[in-house]
């Protein structure tokens, strides 16, 4: 098969905007899909993910694209239709907007939008962390961005946490002014109930964070925000090897003066795959780098899976490495977010700068056997983040699919897939044909029952 045409990528253009990081930006809706296999039945609801899609062409950072949503609406075993749309911030009405003055970082309306898409309390919210969320329709159409009835005074994290017993989303919000920090909790019908400030050593880069039945827990890392780097208008965050790393612990309805502090290695986490409470200790996994923008803002060595475990008696953490293979975008089932999980799945990270030598996989920990299963995608062929959605009555934590989007570089278009998350073998349960899809940030399965 011939190697697809990309003579009109020039030679200056940054890396994240070659191969598939090359921007679309037509609209589509498309029916009459191209079904390969049986959609199961049972799946009613959307797959939306969200990435960085510059509407003007370029960006100077893979996190500065504008958001563009690709969403699937499965329903009764058929996809009735995929949609890719812009959400409708403020750089998509007035491209020339610039995202690194300070000016418009501080206004929380002017949202990217490009780094993940959340169902609860009937909203769909698109979300990233320096900014308010933004609201869309089931169509993917922009409503706008919300404040939470004008509770919300600064950021929304990207990654807030679902409780799957309360029905409660757990959030916070980081800042390069102070408060550099603050948590957020909203109720289980979308009311914020809950704002408390937190002390952090500095103004650092808190991507994500970890809950537990009781506990939130926060990651003080040495990603912090550098003034001088911003009025030069580079992106703002550099590693800091002055900066301590550190874990807080706090009740999930507690405050400052109740979150404990416990020291570790120093490294960067943006994403943890969960965490539980195991007695008097907190274990977490979470797919830990060992630095991150150390020499300039693209380095990103590769991230592997590891294990913190807290020991709140003694007040120490004990520091496990699981695997060597570099691995991200960790997610485990909704319904054991915060609590003891056996499986994790995680996106294989391809090292390969040409897009025909890079090969991506699913990747299946079993954190009581230890054995790790690998679905794997073939050469010129890389997928997201997989994201989980249970079979109907499951009978097993992992009885029900993982779906993405898969990119193939041999022919340069995208499929979505729904692989069997128990047995993980390769061939998909169902795979449905479609136009290339620039590589994106996360996404969610919202079953119509939550938002529709």
């Amino acid at each position: 098969m011939e190697k697809p045409d990309m003579s009109a990528v020039l030679e200056s253009t940054p890396s994240h905007l070659r191969g598939n990081g090359r921007p679309v930006t037509e609209e589509r809706t498309l029916g009459n899909l191209k079904v390969s296999g049986t959609i199961p039945p049972e799946l009613d609801g959307r797959y939306i993910r969200t990435g960085p899609n510059p509407i003007t062409g370029t960006s100077p950072h893979p996190f500065l694209g504008d958001g563009m949503l690709h969403g699937m609406r499965l329903r009764d075993g058929r996809a009735e239709w995929y949609r890719n749309r812009y959400v409708q911030t403020p750089f998509i009405t007035n491209p020339s907007t610039d995202a690194l003055d300070m000016s418009v970082m501080l206004d929380m309306k002017s949202s990217k939008a490009n780094t993940h898409v959340f169902g609860h309390a009937g909203k769909f919210l698109v979300l990233e962390e320096g900014h308010f969320p933004y609201v869309v329709d089931g169509d993917l159409d922009t409503v706008g961005p919300t404040n939470f009835d004008g509770v919300l005074k600064g950021s929304f994290t990207a990654h807030p946490k679902v409780c799957p017993r309360t029905g409660e989303m757990l959030a916070f919000g980081y800042s390069a002014m102070e408060p550099y920090l603050r948590y957020l909790r909203v109720s289980a019908e979308g009311k914020l109930v809950q704002t408390e400030n937190i002390t952090v050593g500095g103004p650092t880069m808190m991507h994500d964070f970890n809950i537990t039945q009781n506990f939130a827990i926060f990651m003080d890392l040495p990603a912090v925000f550098n003034l001088e780097l911003a009025m030069t208008g580079d992106l703002p965050i550099r590693w800091d090897d002055n900066y301590p790393a550190r874990l807080g612990v706090m009740p999930r309805n507690g405050n400052d003066s109740q979150v404990k502090w416990y020291d570790i290695n120093p490294c960067y986490v943006f994403h943890p795959l969960n965490s539980y409470e195991d007695g008097d200790k907190i274990v977490l996994d979470v797919a830990r780098f060992s630095h991150i923008w150390r020499e300039s803002a693209m380095d990103f060595p590769p991230p592997e899976l590891w294990r913190w475990t807290i020991d709140t008696t003694a007040g120490k953490v004990t520091e496990e490495k699981i695997d060597d293979r570099p691995a991200e975008f960790p997610r485990v089932a909704d319904s054991v977010v915060g609590m003891k999980h056996r499986y994790g799945y995680l996106a294989a990270m391809s090292q390969a700068a040409d897009p025909m030598d890079a090969s991506g996989a699913i990747l299946k920990y079993d954190r009581e056997t230890g054995v790790r299963s690998d679905i794997e995608f073939g050469r010129g062929c890389v997928g997201g983040e997989a994201v989980f959605a249970p079979a109907a009555d499951p009978k097993s934590e992992d009885d029900g699919y993982l779906m993405t989007y898969v990119y193939d570089a041999n022919v340069d278009s995208s499929r979505f897939i729904i692989m069997d998350a128990a047995s993980m073998d390769n061939e998909p349960v169902a795979s449905i044909d479609l136009p290339r899809i620039p590589n994106g940030f996360h996404g969610s399965w919202v079953p119509a029952s939550v938002a529709d």
